[in-house]
């Protein structure tokens, strides 16, 4: 008759956790929380932009909202490629970024 062997995942030694799994996810809420807000600030601008120019009677601060949106904008592109995302027609779609802003940070607008 054989011996009984254990099976192997009782056979091996206990797990020790170094903390690295708990790092990775830290760094992964930070990522997320950086993104949201990014997006939220991505929105807020091109929403600010677009309620300027629904309304043709206040030309004035049309420059730095459009500043705004373009900086917003560049920041969510620049996370995007962190990530090695490079194909940003997802992103324009989803927040309708207008052709002026991408011209404006170097993009095609598509």
């Amino acid at each position: 008759m054989s011996p009984l062997r254990l099976p192997q995942h009782l056979a091996e030694p206990a797990h020790v956790d170094t903390g690295e799994a708990n790092l990775r996810f830290e760094l992964l809420e930070e990522i997320d929380a950086a993104v949201g807000h990014t997006e939220r600030d991505v929105e807020r601008t091109l929403r600010a932009l677009r309620e300027h120019d629904a309304d043709p009677r206040e030309p004035e601060g049309r420059r730095a909202l459009l500043d705004d949106a373009v900086q917003a904008v560049w920041r969510l592109i620049v996370q995007h490629e962190a990530g090695d995302l490079t194909d940003h027609r997802a992103l324009i779609e989803r927040y309708a970024i207008p052709p002026e802003v991408m011209a404006r940070i170097g993009g095609r607008p598509n």
